[in-house]
């Protein structure tokens, strides 16, 4: 009998991770497939790419651990027709894994050297449906809203309403919220249709702090 190739056997031990852990939604699960993590990695960390870990990226950012993408994924509930709105866009793995389940995403990072990287990355890989920026993601991206969906990859110490005036009712925001030296949680916002804002506590996380303004340097 052929030996199954280790790179096929580290895919579907990364699979069977989520799903032992819980994810269940066989979008979010294809798309986890789909997306290569290897190309969001630092070089040096390339046979680390599909263990369940954060890793280190440029600027002092991290790819967060896959479980964590996976997670925040489902509890998005994207649906094709949507366009999401992405704060963080880090080394653009998680805006990849959207792409594949919405219409258009919109991706903001205030390091530019992380901005042109992942844009670069996204190019490369043929993910036409995602649009990189650079700027104030607490800002969002006014001139682009209203979206159906909000996700935000750093820890928020409050809600921020420019990101909610963005939304269309009945959207939902998923973010890291908490302190940035204390306790967080992924929290799930729904907008109301008087604009009010149902809350939703989920699991325990640790995210880089989600900082105002564009960085002025890298």
């Amino acid at each position: 009998m052929a030996e199954v190739p280790a790179a096929d056997v580290e895919r579907m031990e990364f699979q069977l991770t989520l799903r032992r852990r819980g994810i269940s939604d066989q979008a979010v699960l294809r798309a986890m497939d789909e997306v290569p993590r290897e190309y969001f990695v630092a070089q040096e960390f390339i046979e680390s790419a599909y263990a369940d870990q954060a890793l280190p990226i440029a600027c002092g950012q991290t790819i967060s651990q896959p479980y964590v993408v996976a997670y925040m994924t489902e509890q998005l509930e994207v649906e094709p027709q949507h366009r999401v709105l992405e704060v963080g866009t880090g080394s653009g793995y998680q805006a990849a894994i959207l792409s594949r389940l919405a219409r258009e995403v919109v991706s903001i990072e205030r390091y530019r050297t992380l901005a042109d990287a992942a844009r670069d990355r996204i190019k490369t890989l043929g993910y036409a449906n995602i649009a990189v920026l650079t700027g104030d993601g607490m800002a969002g991206a006014p001139e682009l809203a209203p979206f159906d969906r909000i996700m935000v990859t750093a820890a928020a110490e409050d809600v921020p309403q420019p990101l909610v005036s963005q939304l269309v009712a009945g959207g939902k925001i998923v973010l890291p919220l908490g302190p940035h030296r204390g306790p967080q949680h992924i929290v799930k916002l729904t907008k109301q249709a008087g604009g009010e804002l149902t809350r939703e506590r989920l699991v325990a996380v640790r995210f880089v702090p989600l900082l105002p303004g564009q960085a002025r340097e890298l």
